[in-house]
């Protein structure tokens, strides 16, 4: 099966770390081995300037776009300046032969602009949501996540949000152990639980009371087959119900039901890709308590079957 093709669009006065995102997880993977192609592409070939000021190179135009598997839109110079005709009729091109759509952050506004985000979920940077839905009415955004799915249409919201989305993809293509491979390389949980809006009020620092729970967040991974709840954890940590609940919100920007849920079912994409276990032994593994329930969460969280994904990922 050929290595999916992965263009990164690039423009003038583009941000390197935005555009680094797509790069750093699609294009450097272990040597000779990448599951990827990856080209980087500007509406023409040449030399650009970045935000700050070093120039970069491209050397591929529009046409990268046409046979590209998955085409990222890293940002966008300015979300108020429309992107160029050209630009627009190649990304509806693309989306229209069934390429996989991708907007990091300010990118959204390109795909929206683009008339590929028309009816669907989708999101970007919080500080821009005002905007974004004063000009794209037909687009129902959500300022509250780090990344929409819908369909073949994957945005993001600010920054470093944009991993996140990445990784996403990435565990698609090529399952959980390659995500996390790669998110521990960079340093970063292979998979956040928490949404943009715990970053929109106040940005919290790192506390003795903070690195506590995360601890028990820690342990709690190493015994998911165990029964969790509100209650149990806020007496495991010392704390009253309500305290508990505040500190693991600012934490992990989630409830502890959300949160559990999401360790869970990515320990069982582990399971499924890494062992033989049974589907009813990884689902009390994982402490969903019966195989049906497993099947049913794991259903609506990644539209397939644990059978369906352990038979994709098996051996890769």
């Amino acid at each position: 099966m050929p290595a999916p093709v992965v263009a990164v669009l690039a423009f003038d006065r583009i941000s390197p770390f935005h555009l680094s995102v797509p790069c750093l997880i699609f294009g450097e993977s272990r040597p000779g081995t990448s599951p990827f192609r990856l080209s980087v592409c500007a509406v023409e070939a040449g030399a650009l300037m970045t935000s700050v000021g070093f120039g970069i190179t491209v050397e591929r135009g529009l046409d990268a776009l046409c046979d590209a598997d998955i085409v990222i839109v890293p940002s966008w110079h300015d979300p108020l300046v429309p992107p160029p005709a050209p630009l627009l009729d190649a990304l509806a091109a693309a989306a229209a032969r069934g390429a996989r759509m991708v907007g990091l952050c300010l990118g959204a506004f390109v795909l929206a602009e683009a008339g590929l985000l028309d009816g669907k979920r989708a999101t970007t940077h919080w500080a821009w949501a005002p905007q974004f839905r004063s000009l794209y009415p037909a687009v129902q955004l959500d300022a509250d996540v780090l990344y929409v799915e819908d369909g073949a249409v994957l945005t993001s919201a600010g920054t470093s949000a944009g991993i996140d989305c990445c990784l996403h993809l990435l565990r698609q293509y090529c399952g959980a152990e390659e995500a996390n491979r790669v998110a521990r390389r960079l340093v970063m949980p292979p998979y956040r639980q928490g949404g943009q809006a715990q970053y929109i009020e106040q940005a919290l620092p790192v506390t003795p009371r903070d690195s506590r729970l995360a601890g028990l967040l820690d342990w709690v991974r190493a015994n998911l087959g165990e029964p969790h709840t509100l209650d149990s954890l806020a007496s495991k940590s010392l704390l009253s119900r309500r305290t508990f609940t505040r500190r693991f919100r600012l934490l992990t920007g989630g409830t502890v039901g959300a949160w559990l849920l999401g360790e869970r079912l990515a320990l069982c994409q582990r399971l499924l890709e890494t062992t033989d276990q049974s589907i009813d032994a990884i689902a009390s593994l994982a402490g969903f308590g019966s195989g049906a329930s497993f099947r049913l969460h794991f259903g609506k969280a990644f539209r397939v079957s644990p059978s369906a994904w352990r038979k994709t990922f098996r051996g890769h």
